[in-house]
């Protein structure tokens, strides 16, 4: 049983007239855990920023070299700039959330900051989920509407040889759709797994404030 759940079982079982005082303890608590919450997804954001970041470092020097051969490097830069800049105004957001729960000084604040920084989480999983997705789909609409491209220079880059166009581009798209399903499932399982713990401990710290204001 941790701390909380003795502050609420003491709180319960004293006599009508002395609750204020583990009133507070309890809100404090509740304070103490909220903020934790938010300042992990604020770190957890930042650790996000720096994988993605370290990935793309050791992308091959190939897969490099073939973007920029088809066309894609504008692209690629522009969608990196963007992606670049809308992480680091969620990250901003992710630290505010942290800054203003922590100097909470009522119930109704702090649950108002609690519902904040929840739909924060939700529109950054949005946004991540939907620009990997369209990312992805963009590229291959790309790719499949300039096959010509594709194989030409695949072919070059890669040294492919002895394998007709159709049978390869064929090859090539079952790939990529592999590709996507696995880094969508990836992502999707990440947010779940990571963000989802985290929200339900606030939603069940909103339920605790919820109850004591009652």
């Amino acid at each position: 049983m941790d701390e909380l759940e003795i502050l609420k079982k003491q709180w319960q079982s004293q006599e009508q007239g002395l609750p204020h005082v583990s009133y507070k303890e309890i809100y404090k608590m509740l304070l103490k855990k909220s903020s934790s919450i938010v300042k992990w997804i604020f770190f957890i954001s930042i650790a996000e920023l720096g994988f993605w970041t370290l990935l793309s470092v050791f992308v091959p020097e190939s897969s490099t070299k073939f973007s920029d051969d088809i066309g894609l490097h504008n692209v690629m830069v522009a969608v990196n700039v963007l992606n670049y800049t809308v992480f680091a105004t969620f990250i901003i957001l992710f630290y505010r959330n942290y800054r203003k729960i922590s100097i909470t000084d009522s119930i109704k604040e702090l649950m108002q900051n609690i519902l904040r920084t929840r739909k924060t989480v939700k529109y950054f999983v949005i946004y991540n989920v939907s620009a990997s997705l369209l990312l992805i789909i963009g590229i291959n609409f790309y790719y499949y509407a300039n096959q010509d491209i594709v194989f030409k220079f695949m072919t070059e880059d890669y040294g492919i040889s002895n394998i007709s166009q159709e049978r390869f581009m064929r090859m090539f798209f079952v790939i990529q759709i592999l590709f996507g399903i696995v880094m969508i499932g990836f992502v999707l399982l990440f947010y779940r797994v990571v963000y989802g713990i985290l929200l339900r401990r606030l939603h069940k710290n909103y339920n605790e404030l919820k109850k004591i204001e009652a």
